[in-house]
């Protein structure tokens, strides 16, 4: 059972949960990515089954009619074991969507798993165009050389600040640094693509900014929000006309990922207490 402080944040526990929750959210206008919640394998058995549960989970999407799409965690899928297993799986779990006409999104992990995953994703977009979509992290000093790079590939760019505490060599550690880096990269992407650009914040300051330059630029985006944060303003956005999507995780292992997101940066604790609230 789902603590009711979990409950929020995670759309139950099993497959048909999870479909009965992003049903309510078609009611509200709002998309919905879904997250088996599972990561860090380094038995090809747990990887190779993750696998295989978004490949039904897709079939399953088609079957329902609903707006949705799934979202995977490169170590989920592999990452840990080898870079070829993990795009080997990745590979294939797109391919399956491809040819259901349904969509997948590969979130970014921690910095040291950026390389194998752009370099999967830029292969995997070129062989399925518009069939996939990736992560980036505007917290990581590389990132900027990153987006020039991937402008082209016919994928969508999904833009976070980044929630992991990487080292200062690496990564920008202050707030305010961090959020000017994500309103250059923002810039980069709408001034560099017609489409497939996701705004990947709760900020509402940089929501505001991605719609003044799609009417600028013209350029085709959604905005994607975390289920149980903000949920009123997910509402009110898709009411605007706004594409929005959640990202709602969902399956048993919700204790590990809430256990590894506070261990893996504290602030991660503080942005989840403040969406109970309403802060």
């Amino acid at each position: 059972m789902i603590p009711p402080i979990a409950r929020r944040f995670v759309a139950g526990e099993s497959v048909p949960e999870a479909l009965e929750h992003a049903r309510a959210r078609n009611e509200d206008g709002v998309a919905v990515i879904l997250n088996l919640l599972g990561e860090h394998y380094d038995d090809p058995a747990d990887a190779r089954a993750d696998t295989d549960a978004y490949l039904a989970l897709l079939a399953d999407i088609a079957d329902s009619g609903l707006d949705a799409c799934v979202s995977v965690k490169p170590s989920q899928i592999g990452l840990d074991v080898s870079d070829a297993l993990f795009e080997e799986h990745y590979r294939e779990i797109v391919a399956r969507a491809h040819e259901l006409d349904a969509f997948v999104w590969c979130d970014m992990e921690d910095a040291d798993t950026t390389d194998a995953t752009l370099d999967a994703f830029e292969s995997i977009a070129a062989e399925y165009p518009w069939s996939v979509g990736q992560c980036v992290q505007s917290n990581l000093k590389r990132t900027r050389e990153d987006l020039d790079r991937l402008l082209d590939v016919p994928g969508k760019l999904r833009l976070v600040k980044g929630a992991y505490d990487e080292p200062a060599s690496i990564a920008y550690k202050e707030k305010s640094r961090v959020d000017e880096a994500y309103r250059e990269d923002l810039r980069l992407l709408f001034e560099g693509r017609d489409r497939g650009v996701a705004v990947g914040s709760h900020d509402p300051e940089m929501i505001s900014l991605a719609d003044r330059l799609a009417r600028e630029h013209g350029t085709g985006y959604e905005v994607q929000l975390l289920m149980g944060v903000r949920d009123d303003a997910q509402r009110d956005l898709a009411a605007q006309g706004v594409d929005v999507a959640q990202y709602a995780p969902y399956g048993t292992k919700w204790l590990s990922y809430f256990y590894r997101r506070v261990r893996e940066r504290r602030q991660n604790l503080t942005f989840a207490l403040r969406a109970v609230v309403g802060q």
